[in-house]
């Protein structure tokens, strides 16, 4: 025996069918789409056509400028972050889980400085907490260095250029760092260490404007005002585990340039 639907039902019954893929409604009767109408449709006067938006209104956005007041206004670390939380014209953040800002002690002489979260930084909103992060804990190590020490003498502040996962690990794009930029620019300066490590290509991109990191490691220069020593990334030393030999060179100079400036 046929039941009268209540509205609950039905409302239930239609989202079913969207989610089937439904996309018309069905009537009861069949629908002759062969019979002429039997009312003709009142011709509907043409609208005029959209101005098109002056230059001037097209190019008002700016967000690398958007980005740079956004960071010179934040006076604290936690201020910074928020600042990058309500920052929405990097289309990375619509498609990451988390943000990613930082770990280890902020008041450190050393600050790293890496690319980009993987898989695991974006499920626990912390830089190099994956594989890589992993190995990295254990060259810092090897060195006295940790990102949990108390003591600033042996304490590590750990950041990435971009705060938000690229889908599938992809390579951030220019567009995408340079909205980042002052973002780092003014981490660096309120963390203010005494050196900073650009890891990867991407971070050396960002603070020295150069790529080619197995040409550029090892070599002592300046980023954001401060002395930066490029390194490989610890993913890449995990891809290629001969060039670990160079990373430990690297990690010794670094280790004698912070005893040096004790």
């Amino acid at each position: 025996m046929d039941s009268e639907l209540d509205p609950h039902s039905a409302l239930a019954m239609l989202h079913w069918q969207i989610d089937l893929g439904a996309t018309e409604a069905i009537g009861d009767v069949p629908v002759n789409r062969f019979e002429a109408p039997k009312t003709l449709a009142q011709p509907v006067s043409a609208a005029a056509p959209a101005r098109p938006a002056s230059p001037a209104v097209a190019d008002q956005v700016d967000p690398v400028g958007e980005a740079r007041a956004a960071a010179s206004a934040a006076k604290t670390l936690d201020a910074l972050k928020e600042a990058l939380a309500r920052y929405d014209h990097c289309a990375l953040k619509r498609g990451a889980r988390n943000l990613v800002f930082a770990d280890g002690q902020p008041d450190a002489r050393l600050m790293i400085i890496g690319e980009a979260p993987g898989r695991e930084e974006d499920m626990q909103a912390k830089p190099f907490v994956g594989a890589a992060g992993q190995l990295l804990d254990r060259m810092l190590a090897a060195i006295g260095m940790d990102r949990h020490a108390s003591d600033v003498a042996q304490a590590v502040y750990i950041t990435n250029v971009l705060p938000w996962r690229p889908p599938q690990n992809r390579t951030p794009n220019a567009e995408e760092i340079a909205m980042m930029r002052p973002f780092v620019q003014r981490h660096v300066d309120l963390a203010d260490p005494e050196i900073v490590v650009l890891m990867g290509n991407i971070s050396c991109e960002a603070g020295l404007g150069r790529q080619g990191i197995t040409r550029l490691r090892g070599t002592w220069g300046e980023a954001y005002g401060k002395p930066c020593l490029p390194m490989l990334h610890p993913a890449y030393l995990l891809r290629n585990p001969a060039a670990k030999r160079e990373t430990w060179t690297d990690l010794l100079e670094l280790q004698a340039r912070l005893e040096e400036q004790t």
